[in-house]
């Protein structure tokens, strides 16, 4: 029996949006990405926020605050440049322009979208 690829996912839901950048807040949304993260890995996918990267550049950076002039030249363009490496996309969690960027992007570079975990095959 062929053993099936696991893919390498990358996590997209609301980061700021609903926020008004209230830092608590936008914890709670990586925090439900993270944990769809692990659920993908549970899975035996391989899954990746942009924020994992973004996040430590943007701060080595000198951003001091969200949405700064930093922060919006490293933010979703690390994101956008991942989904090269992806397999596919799933989209989480409520409005976020952002997120819905990362769905069309990864539309127009041919990965595969997922709307719901469900969607995606457990290989474990």
């Amino acid at each position: 029996m062929e053993k099936k690829k696991s893919l390498l996912i990358l996590v997209a839901g609301p980061y700021r949006s609903g926020t008004n950048d209230i830092p608590e807040l936008i914890e709670a949304n990586v925090r439900a990405m993270n944990e769809m993260a692990l659920e993908l890995y549970e899975m035996g996918h391989m899954p990746v926020l942009g924020e994992w990267f973004a996040l430590p550049l943007i701060e080595t950076a000198g951003s001091k605050e969200v949405g700064d002039k930093i922060f919006n030249a490293i933010f979703h363009p690390i994101a956008i440049k991942l989904i090269d490496h992806c397999d596919a996309v799933l989209r989480i969690g409520g409005i976020s322009s952002g997120a819905d960027e990362m769905v069309n992007v990864g539309i127009q570079k041919g990965k595969k979208i997922f709307k719901d975990k469900s969607e995606i095959e457990k290989l474990v």
